[in-house]
């Protein structure tokens, strides 16, 4: 049905919009439901948001069927069904919605309420890329990155990444960065590689910081700053990046790019080890064998080394038996 109203939707009440939903205009219900969803203009009411959403997409309201197969994948408003959620994403999907044709993608990828078909799922992934949904973009480049669900292709994955990351995708613009890095389905180009990492971590995506820290450090794609390469490590390190918290320790270590300074050093390397990062737990182990920003203490050392040969560090067994051979020399002593 057309909708007679006389102004836009975003200067009308709650009222307003009751009015004309109730008439029967379907873009109004949409609205109105979107209002209820997220309480804007009106107490949040998920119920109510489900109502206004089931009745515009029953008049075939794409944007309501992707919205209302929403709610019943995470029973918000209604009870949860996949089923449901399923059937309402592929009237919407079928209808050339982007959103719905990812979600239906996911859904068929990962198997939520429907038999698991990669087939189906790159299908729908492509039609939404092709309409140029950069998180459908980004999902068909993993797929062809990793060569999972069909046959490996570096460059057609590196073309996804290309059209997700021009829409300043961040994720998107960190894996085309590592792609132009180790020169995987495109030449190998460092200063292509820098130029989106930063673009990527200018978005603060976590694993960028360190990529491009290491990129300054070592003067890959950019003239070399270690300065500059503290700079970024500390900005990935403080958002809890491990990566980023070694490399960060490293330089307090050894005095790259910043003074020495042991106890910064441990700080870091505790970080990054309480993460699993395992190079960490060894070199954790290391200073607390050695007194190295902290207290000597050999069963610390020992405890932080056996963590890290438990996850699958070689290098870390050597630094369990020169700890034990201390251990064993102090106790003859």
């Amino acid at each position: 049905m057309k909708n007679a109203k006389k102004k836009p939707y975003s200067e009308m009440t709650i009222g307003e919009l009751e009015a004309l939903a109730e008439q029967g205009y379907a873009n109004t219900q949409f609205c109105l439901a979107s209002r209820y969803y997220n309480g804007e203009g009106v107490e949040k009411n998920l119920e109510k948001a489900v109502k206004w959403y089931t009745k515009a997409a029953e008049q075939g309201n794409p944007y309501a069927q992707n919205n209302l197969a929403l709610c019943y994948k995470y029973g918000e408003g209604v009870r949860k069904s996949y089923k449901k959620a399923v059937e309402w994403f592929t009237k919407a999907a079928e209808q050339g919605d982007p959103y719905a044709q990812n979600n239906l993608a996911l859904c068929f990828e990962y198997g939520v309420g429907v038999r698991k078909s990669y087939k189906k799922a790159v299908e729908w992934y492509t039609k939404a890329a092709e309409q140029g949904l950069p998180e459908a973009q980004y999902e068909l480049a993993e797929i062809y990155c990793e060569g999972n669900l069909i046959e490996r292709d570096p460059a057609k994955a590196v073309e996804w990444f290309t059209k997700a990351a021009e829409q300043g995708f961040s994720m998107a613009q960190y894996n085309l960065a590592c792609c132009y890095d180790a020169g995987e389905g495109v030449e190998e180009n460092h200063a292509k590689a820098m130029e989106w990492y930063k673009k990527a971590a200018e978005q603060k995506e976590l694993f960028a910081f360190n990529n491009l820290g290491y990129c300054y450090e070592h003067g890959n794609g950019v003239e070399k700053d270690l300065a500059e390469a503290v700079r970024w490590y500390t900005k990935g390190a403080k958002f809890g990046d491990e990566n980023a918290q070694f490399s960060l320790a490293l330089c307090y270590h050894f005095g790259n790019g910043v003074e020495t300074n042991p106890t910064e050093a441990v700080l870091w390397y505790t970080k990054a080890a309480e993460q699993g990062f395992t190079m960490a737990q060894n070199n954790l182990a290391m200073c607390y064998k050695e007194g190295f920003g902290v207290e000597k203490n050999l069963v610390k050392a020992l405890e932080w080394a056996i963590e890290a040969v438990d996850n699958g560090d070689e290098e870390a067994r050597n630094t369990v038996l020169e700890i034990q051979q201390e251990m064993s020399e102090t106790q003859q002593i």
